[in-house]
C-alpha cells in the first residue's frame, strides 16, 4: 500500500499517515460561511482537500474514506443580508429569509464547486442543524469547569486549557500583547471566547439554560465532527488564516468536552491566494468570485489546474498567463485524450508525487512525462486522479468550427512574398492579428497551418476577415 506522507501543522513536521482505522478513514474541513458568492481564495482549499479526498480514495477505497466539510449558516452578516431583504419588503419572517438566504447561497456553491471538478463530501452538515449537539456539548464544558456563564453569554476559559496556542506556536500572553481580543465586562479573562451569546427579538436564536441566543462560530465545528466523525479523527484542514483563532478554539474545546480523545491526529492548512502578485482586495480591483471567472469564459478545469500548479503549503498567486498557460495544455491533452481509454490505474509517479505531502508540482511533471512518452491511457488514468480530463468536463475544450481557408492563403502568399523580399512585416502584422483572436498560427516549410486555439474569438475573427476582404 502507498504510504502518504503529510506535513502536519501542529507538530511542524511531515509525518506518514497512519489513519485510526484503515477501514474508516476520516477527514474534517472548515467549509464556507453561506452570505455570498465564493470567491478565487474561498476555492483553494476545496481544490486541496478535494485532491487529498481522491488519493486517500484511489489509496483505501472509495467506500473507507469519509470527509466531512461544513456550511457555517449562522452568521452576523447572513442576519445583516436577511434584515436588509426585510426592510425592502421581502415577505417571510427573519427565520424564513435567512434560510432562503443560506439555500441560495449553497446552491451557488455547489455549482461553482461542481464547476472546479470538486467531488462532493461525504457530509455537508449545516450549523443550524447541529444546535442541539453545540448545546450539549457547551454544558460538559462548563461542568468540567472550562466554560462558564455570564450574562447570558458563555465563555471558554482558555487558561483551563494548557496546550491552548501549540497549533499556532504562541503562548497566551503573547497572543493577548500581539493581538486584537474583544475587552467584555462578562470576559474574566481577555482571551475566552465565546460558546454562546444572547439574541434579541430582532435575530435568530434558540433556547438553552444560558437563555435565547445563538453559537459562537467556534463550537460548531466542534460539534459538527464530533457527531460526524466521533470525538477522535485523522485529518483536519482548512486554510492557514483558519489556523488562529478557530481552529485553536476548537482544539481547546473539543480536548475539554473530550479528554484524552485526541480530537484530530493530523492538520493541514494551505496558504493564501494573490492575484497578479497582490493580496486580493475590493479596494485594489483584483477581487473576483469563481462564478466571475466562469462568466467571463474561463472554464473550471481551467481555474483548477492553475490551482494544482502549486503547492498548497505555497501562496498561490492567480494570473491570466498561468490561465493561459493551463488552458493550453487542457487542450493539448484532451487532443491527445481524444476516444482513449484510460489505463487500469494511475501511473506509479503520479501517485507517489501525490503522497509526498500533496506534490501536485511533481505530479503534473510526471503528466507532461507521460504525454511526451505517448503513454495517453496512463496520461488521462493519472490525470483523472488530479480532478483533469474528466469527460463531464471536457465540453469546454471541443474545438471550435472555422473556416480558415482564406486567411491561410493570405498568410501563405505574403510569407511566399517575403521570402523573396525578405520583408516580414505584413506576415508579422498578420500573424500577430491572429494571434490576439486566438489562431494557432504554424507556418514551416510544409507551409501555413492555422487552427482555433485557446481563447478563440471568432468575432475578431471575423473583423479580421472583413478587413482583408476591404483591401
Amino acid at each position: 500500500m502507498t504510504t502518504i506522507r503529510l506535513h502536519d501543522t501542529r507538530t511542524r513536521s511531515d509525518r506518514d499517515f497512519v489513519p485510526i482505522d484503515p477501514s474508516d478513514v476520516r477527514m474534517y474541513v472548515c467549509g464556507p460561511t453561506v452570505y455570498d458568492r465564493a470567491h478565487l481564495g474561498n476555492a483553494r482549499p476545496v481544490v486541496v482537500f478535494d485532491g487529498l479526498f481522491r488519493l486517500l480514495r484511489h489509496v483505501y477505497g472509495a467506500d473507507h474514506v469519509t470527509y466531512v466539510r461544513n456550511f457555517t449558516d449562522v452568521d452576523d452578516k447572513i442576519n445583516a443580508e436577511a434584515l436588509r431583504r426585510r426592510q425592502a419588503g421581502a415577505p417571510g419572517t427573519l427565520e424564513d429569509l435567512i434560510r432562503a438566504r443560506t439555500e441560495e447561497t449553497i446552491a451557488w456553491y455547489h455549482a461553482d464547486m461542481d464547476a472546479l471538478g470538486a467531488l462532493r463530501p461525504s457530509h455537508e452538515p449545516r450549523a443550524t442543524d447541529y444546535i442541539g449537539r453545540m448545546i450539549a456539548m457547551i454544558g460538559r464544558l462548563i461542568d468540567r469547569g472550562h466554560a462558564y456563564a455570564r450574562d447570558g453569554h458563555v465563555l471558554f476559559r482558555v487558561r483551563s486549557y494548557a496546550d491552548y496556542g501549540r497549533l499556532s506556536g504562541r503562548s497566551v500572553d503573547d497572543m493577548i500583547a500581539g493581538a486584537r481580543v474583544e475587552v467584555a465586562p462578562f470576559k474574566e479573562d481577555p482571551m475566552d471566547f465565546v460558546l454562546w451569546k444572547p439574541s434579541d427579538a430582532g435575530l435568530p436564536g434558540w433556547d438553552s439554560p444560558w437563555g435565547r441566543g445563538r453559537p459562537g462560530w467556534h463550537i460548531e465545528c466542534s460539534a459538527m465532527s464530533e457527531a460526524l466523525l466521533g470525538p477522535a479523527f485523522d485529518i483536519h484542514g482548512g486554510g492557514i488564516d483558519l489556523q488562529f483563532p478557530h481552529h485553536e478554539n476548537e482544539i481547546a474545546q473539543s480536548a475539554c468536552a473530550h479528554p484524552g480523545a485526541g480530537f484530530a491526529n493530523y492538520w493541514l492548512h494551505n496558504e493564501m491566494l494573490l492575484v497578479e502578485g497582490r493580496k486580493m482586495s475590493k479596494s485594489l480591483g483584483n477581487f473576483f468570485t469563481v462564478r466571475d471567472l466562469l462568466d467571463r469564459g474561463v472554464p473550471g478545469e481551467v481555474i483548477r489546474l492553475v490551482m494544482l500548479m502549486t503547492h498548497y503549503r505555497s501562496p498561490m498567486d492567480w494570473t491570466e498567463d498561468k490561465a493561459r498557460q493551463a488552458e493550453a495544455t487542457l487542450r493539448r491533452w484532451r487532443g491527445l485524450a481524444a476516444g482513449i481509454e484510460p489505463a487500469a490505474s494511475p501511473a506509479p509517479a503520479v501517485v507517489d508525487a501525490l503522497a509526498c505531502d500533496l506534490n501536485t508540482a511533481g505530479a503534473l511533471a510526471a503528466l507532461h512525462a507521460l504525454a511526451a512518452a505517448g503513454d495517453v491511457p496512463g496520461l488521462v488514468a493519472s490525470a483523472r486522479l488530479m480532478g483533469l480530463l474528466e469527460p463531464a468536463m471536457g465540453a469546454w475544450a471541443e474545438a471550435p468550427s472555422a473556416d480558415l481557408t482564406a486567411l491561410t492563403a493570405r498568410l501563405g502568399a505574403l510569407r511566399a512574398a517575403a521570402l523573396a523580399t525578405k520583408d516580414f512585416a505584413q506576415v508579422d502584422a498578420l500573424k500577430a492579428a491572429l494571434t490576439a483572436a486566438g489562431v494557432e498560427v504554424r507556418m514551416s516549410k510544409a507551409g501555413v497551418e492555422l487552427r482555433p486555439g485557446p481563447g478563440f474569438d471568432p468575432a475578431r475573427l471575423a473583423a479580421l476577415e472583413e478587413g482583408e476582404a476591404r483591401e
